[in-house]
């Protein structure tokens, strides 16, 4: 298998207030998620390094965007966080792999730049205690 880039990406959908995946691609500049697991520090007195168990999965992250009011684009479904209180999925796909995760979207972060540039944020929380997984 051959390395690749995160260019061409095929799939971006967050589900609006209603629960209907729309793809803003579009107006996604950049986005980071981690998934990380817990970690529960069990070293006896007996021990001369840490000793751990791994405990539960997480799945976290922010996306990055430029301001695009079209119908179905990221404001239309980001611009409901604020004002209503349901998960969203976030569906990521790239080079057909694939990661759905059912999310909170914590924040809605708009910013007009001394430049002119008017961008937003959106972090995102997993929702359902679902672990996430690849497939």
């Amino acid at each position: 298998m051959s390395k690749q880039n995160g260019l061409g990406w095929t799939t971006l959908n967050v589900d609006d207030a209603a629960g209907t995946a729309r793809d803003i691609r579009t107006d996604v500049t950049n986005l980071n998620w981690t998934m990380p697991r817990g970690v529960q520090d069990i070293t006896g007195i007996d021990k001369s390094a840490i000793e751990r168990l791994l405990l539960l999965a997480d799945f976290s992250g922010d996306m990055n965007g430029v301001f695009d009011p079209g119908s179905n684009l990221a404001h239309a479904v980001l611009k409901t966080v604020s004002s209503t209180s349901v998960a969203r999925t976030v569906g990521i796909v790239i080079s057909a792999q694939t990661l759905n995760n059912e999310c909170l979207i914590t924040d809605y972060q708009l910013t007009r730049a001394q430049s002119g540039e008017f961008t937003w944020q959106a972090p995102f929380s997993l929702q359902d205690g679902t672990v996430p997984t690849w497939s």
